[in-house]
């Protein structure tokens, strides 16, 4: 044995597991936390759980982000059996240190957690068909139907300001003033792209700010891979990762999926003409997300989905360009001009939302 396993194992220990464990191994394909699947030995079974080390280089206040996930997680369990669910399934289920709390401070100053593990289910990095973005959009969209009556201004920000453009775009024009790595000259054009879209960047927080669209719970980490689906019906039963959970709008969830899932190339392709909004995954999302929801979304969140769809967007492209201004030091890079790349992808799935605009207005007013 590893004198990594060895020590996974002395972690492992310090929660209320059943049984022994007998395997460590990591698990997943996540880059925030480092996860191991434990294998335990029962009497009479085999017991599986997750055993995660949080990282607080990220999440700078572990114990605010595991009072959200023990918070949300009993509401989510009471909620699906009172519904005649599954609530060991369908929820994450936060196994207890020995000592009563949520988590384990080691003495290297890491910070640990254990979940129940959720057997005959997988969660995909990647859309293989159209149903299964479909799926994901239903799943997201019941985690928002679930919370709809949750106290949402009772939750820490895990991340401060993760989704506030506002704050997103000063960022950006603090690092286009002070541009450190004189790059702003060489990119006038993508500068462009976003001053001109200033009074956007306003909608969804002034909205909020004004009570137009509801502050909900919010998962901020919509990807595929956060749901589990069922390996035998195929449906989704679970949304995972919850440290990103926080006060804000459904238009976040909505439209960083759209943003990522309904594109029609990669994050970083070079070649702009195969980057679009696909219509019909953008419909697919759309009916998915909503039914999902079962009517908890208001009139006005439902008629400024495609809104939400293209901030979400531009806030992620405008954030490619500021650490592309910055020097490249928060998103890995793998080339010289990666973050730009990013960047432009992002502010050609604008564009082209923007030309499609009365199709994409058109297809979320059909459902009111």
């Amino acid at each position: 044995m590893g004198r990594e396993e060895r020590e996974v194992f002395q972690i492992a220990e310090q929660f209320t597991m059943e049984g022994v464990v007998e395997s460590a191994a990591p698990h997943g394909s996540g880059h925030i936390n480092d996860t191991y699947l434990l294998t335990c030995k029962t009497n009479s079974e085999y017991k599986k759980y997750i055993l995660q080390r949080i990282n607080h280089d990220i999440f700078k206040k572990p114990w605010e982000l595991m009072e959200n996930v023990v918070k949300v997680t009993e509401f989510l369990q009471k909620k699906i059996a009172e519904g005649g669910g599954d609530p060991e399934r369908e929820a994450l289920h936060v196994i207890p240190a020995k000592d009563g709390t949520s988590y384990r401070r080691q003495e290297d100053g890491t910070y640990w957690r254990m979940y129940g593990f959720i057997d005959g289910a997988t969660s995909y990095d990647a859309v293989k068909e159209p149903k299964d973005f479909y799926e994901s959009a239903v799943s997201f969209g019941h985690f928002q139907k679930l919370l709809a009556d949750y106290p949402a201004e009772t939750l820490y920000e895990t991340i401060p300001n993760f989704h506030n453009t506002v704050d997103r775009l000063a960022n950006f024009k603090k690092a286009l003033e002070e541009d450190v790595m004189g790059r702003a000259a060489e990119v006038q054009e993508e500068i462009r792209f976003v001053l001109d879209r200033e009074k956007d960047c306003h909608v969804l927080c002034d909205m909020l700010s004004n009570g137009e669209i509801p502050l909900r719970v919010t998962h901020n980490d919509t990807k595929l891979n956060n749901i589990m689906i069922d390996d035998q019906t195929g449906k989704g039963i679970c949304v995972i990762d919850l440290d990103t959970v926080m006060p804000g709008s459904a238009l976040y969830d909505y439209g960083d999926s759209i943003r990522f899932g309904a594109n029609t190339g990669a994050e970083d392709e070079k070649d702009l003409s195969k980057i679009s909004c696909d219509i019909d995954l953008f419909s697919l999302f759309t009916k998915g997300y909503i039914e999902g929801c079962e009517g908890s979304l208001t009139e006005t969140e439902i008629r400024m989905m495609p809104m939400g769809a293209k901030l979400m967007t531009l806030e992620c492209g405008m954030r490619f360009l500021a650490d592309y201004l910055e020097g490249d030091h928060y998103y890995k890079v793998h080339r010289p001009e990666h973050n730009l790349d990013r960047c432009r992808t992002q502010f050609q799935m604008v564009k082209d939302m923007e030309e499609k605009w009365e199709v994409l207005q058109g297809i979320v007013e059909s459902y009111l």
